[in-house]
């Protein structure tokens, strides 16, 4: 499994380390809510561990944060709190299992495994598809007509936030919380993105896929009746 574990007691986080890397898992740490959220927003992991008490945002308002932007992996709070009410905010807010300090690591290991089981057996999707237009999330394999496609990891994530909502737009500001979470660069570094996006998925000889919407974001999808005029006549990337 690769593990994202967002919590502020160092030594903690040390001895999931020692124990899950031996087991062969694969883990990232955050210490703080923020930094959890902006990780857990632009990589794919099997499930997330999620301390409730953290710096900068609260374990359960990161829980909240992930299941409003549409994601579903699985995350288990670990928290010294065990009185009901806290249990039973922690599981509206969105997580899918509760562990309490003290615990013992394989324990842990067990609860994480049964989450990762459950996710995949209620149909988790790991591979979207719009058009002939496919990527794989598990291998991060992006093909266009069975074509394979080389995109940068920015490129990559735009692409799985753009599929997941198609056909719907996505607005730019959703696009640069993906890439950046809080703290976006000066220019339009999104512009620069998209058009490296659209270069390789849509190419030259392509139906075109990504279509810009003026004053409101990027689709993805096959062209409908009705669309807005093409990008190339708003002057837009």
């Amino acid at each position: 499994m690769r593990i994202l574990v967002v919590e502020d007691n160092r030594s903690l986080v040390a001895n999931l380390f020692e124990y899950f890397e031996a087991r062969g898992h694969v883990l990232d740490a955050a210490p703080d809510g923020r930094t959890g959220l902006h990780l857990a927003l632009n990589h794919p992991y099997d499930a997330i561990v999620l301390d409730w008490m953290l710096p900068r945002m609260e374990g359960h308002e990161v829980v909240r944060a992930l299941r409003e932007a549409g994601r579903d992996v699985p995350v288990l709070m670990l928290t010294a709190r065990d009185e009901l009410p806290d249990k039973i905010a922690g599981f509206r807010a969105g997580a899918d299992d509760y562990l309490t300090k003290p615990f013992a690591l394989p324990e842990l290991e067990v609860r994480l495994e049964a989450l990762q089981a459950r996710a995949t057996g209620r149909g988790r999707t790991r591979v979207l598809e719009v058009a002939d237009l496919r990527y794989d999330l598990t291998t991060l394999e992006v093909t266009r007509g069975g074509r394979p496609l080389h995109l940068y990891p920015a490129c990559r994530k735009l692409l799985e936030v753009l599929m997941q909502a198609s056909p719907a737009a996505v607005t730019r500001e959703r696009l640069e919380q993906a890439l950046w979470g809080d703290s976006p660069p000066d220019g339009d570094m999104l512009r620069s993105h998209i058009y490296e996006l659209r270069r390789s998925v849509d190419g030259t000889d392509a139906t075109k896929l990504i279509h810009t919407l003026p004053r409101v974001g990027y689709r993805l999808g096959p062209a409908t009746e009705g669309a807005p005029v093409p990008e190339a006549m708003h002057g837009q990337g």
